[in-house]
């Protein structure tokens, strides 16, 4: 008998888990500043229902009528001789791209974990922190075996069980992340200076919108609800086949998107207000965590113990990810070829682990490697496959599927998005998701080719 999930709340847990990862944490509250804002915020949050709730209900939606995962569901939802099953594969690839490169990236937390907690960043200047960073990402050893662990966890969480392992465990990890965040969240404001980050991070500056320009803005704005959500590859269909048909999908949709951006919020809380304090600079992009933070940290009293907190909120939001993904691509050889759960996960984590290593080694061994030009690596190269490619056309995919007559077709996407109780999605918003959506989401396709090959 096929696995279901123990609880709507473990339901919820576990999708937000998979929604939130690192770019909540170090990228939104980056481009929430530089863009103006609470002004930004409110275009984010107006981009995040118009573009990414219809696709991720649609997500749901299939996964829960099919009672698979993305690379079975099409299949069993779509008409006799179509070919819309081929997504199915694309989607479980598009899982396994972005597991190869978010191990590495959470090998990364993993470590400062240990680092921190260690003291081995305490008493260091600037500017040794910054070489610190360097160091650690040039050691393939040490890199290969903290990027092994979070496969590790990710694998030994999967093997355990849907309930026993992958709810239990993510329910836990999302618990101790809010509990966490709030904490650091307390200590960051109350920080004598604090609220000069605060007004930097949520005061309405539309100045600064129309300096960036508006419609730079709302694109980041656009691109951001959009990948936010890892929507167009499937990560979220395998949680709507765990559940049952008592709540109404868009409902659903909206209190994990509600958490995710909430995590996002409170992540700029504790970024802004500590790096204002101590009269650092915001930004430094991915430095901001690695370089500009440890420095803040630092400076604080008890600074080790905060560093180490903050590292483990990192870890956990970068775990729940790598737990919730890793689960889509298992599910995929459970229901598609038969295999047990053990042998799935053993074999999954495997091929995860050998296909992270050229990530890895893209920073030391391999870094003559430079696939988009100087300073590029072989973690850009499978970012963009995922983020700019797979996602996009993704999410178009799931948006033809579910309205269109020769695919599931829009009546069959209703009666199973509105089964249960709870909030029903917009019948008015056909037309929107049938035809203007899409334009939408090739502009987002586009605009990233633009953006990398042509600015």
């Amino acid at each position: 008998m096929r696995e279901k999930l123990g609880s709507r709340i473990g339901f919820l847990l576990i999708s937000a888990g998979c929604a939130i990862g690192l770019g909540n944490v170090w990228r939104f509250p980056f481009i929430a500043g530089s863009y103006g804002g609470a002004a930004f915020v409110l275009v984010y949050l107006l981009c995040l229902i118009a573009l990414g709730l219809p696709v991720l209900v649609m997500e749901f939606s299939v996964g829960r009528a099919a009672q698979r995962g993305i690379g079975q569901a099409f299949r069993m939802l779509e008409p006799e001789g179509s070919l819309w099953h081929l997504h199915g594969y694309a989607g479980v690839l598009g899982c396994f791209i972005l597991m190869i490169f978010y191990t590495t990236v959470t090998g990364w937390m993993l470590a400062y974990c240990w680092h921190s907690a260690s003291g081995h960043l305490a008493g260091l200047t600037p500017q040794q922190v910054g070489g610190f960073f360097g160091n650690v990402l040039a050691d393939p050893v040490g890199m290969t075996l903290w990027m092994g662990l979070a496969v590790l966890i990710g694998t030994l969480v999967c093997a355990r069980g849907l309930q026993s392992g992958v709810e239990r465990v993510t329910k836990f990890m999302m618990t101790c992340l809010l509990l966490v965040m709030l904490v650091l969240v307390v200590r960051s404001v109350t920080l004598p200076g604090a609220m000069k980050g605060i007004e930097f991070y949520l005061r309405p500056d539309f100045g600064r919108m129309v300096e960036q320009g508006v419609g730079t803005v709302i694109f980041a704005a656009m691109g951001q609800a959009f990948f936010t959500l890892s929507i167009g590859i499937g990560s979220m269909a395998i949680f709507g086949s765990y559940i049952g048909r008592e709540r109404r999908l868009t409902g659903e949709a909206a209190h994990i998107m509600l958490l995710d951006t909430v995590v996002a919020l409170m992540a700029g809380l504790i970024i802004f207000p500590a790096c204002f304090a101590f009269g650092v600079d915001v930004n430094a992009g991915p430095g901001l965590i690695f370089v500009t933070l440890p420095n803040v940290f630092n400076s604080m009293s008890n600074g080790t113990l905060w560093g180490a907190l903050f590292f483990v909120f990192m870890s956990f939001a970068a775990l729940t990810t790598v737990v919730t993904v890793q689960e889509a691509i298992v599910a995929y050889f459970i229901d598609g070829h038969g295999w047990s759960r053990g042998k799935s996960a053993i074999l999954v984590g495997l091929a995860m682990f050998a296909c992270s290593l050229p990530c890895v080694l893209g920073f030391n061994l391999w870094s003559g490697f430079e696939p988009f030009g100087k300073g590029s690596c072989v973690l850009d190269l499978e970012d963009f496959i995922v983020s700019n490619n797979l996602l996009p056309l993704g999410a178009l995919v799931f948006l033809f599927f579910c309205c269109l007559r020769k695919g599931w077709g829009w009546e069959n996407f209703i009666a199973e998005a509105d089964a249960g109780s709870g909030l029903r999605f917009p019948a008015k918003m056909r037309f929107y998701v049938t035809w203007i959506l899409p334009l939408i989401m090739l502009y987002v396709f586009a605009h990233g080719y633009f953006e990398k090959f042509f600015k």
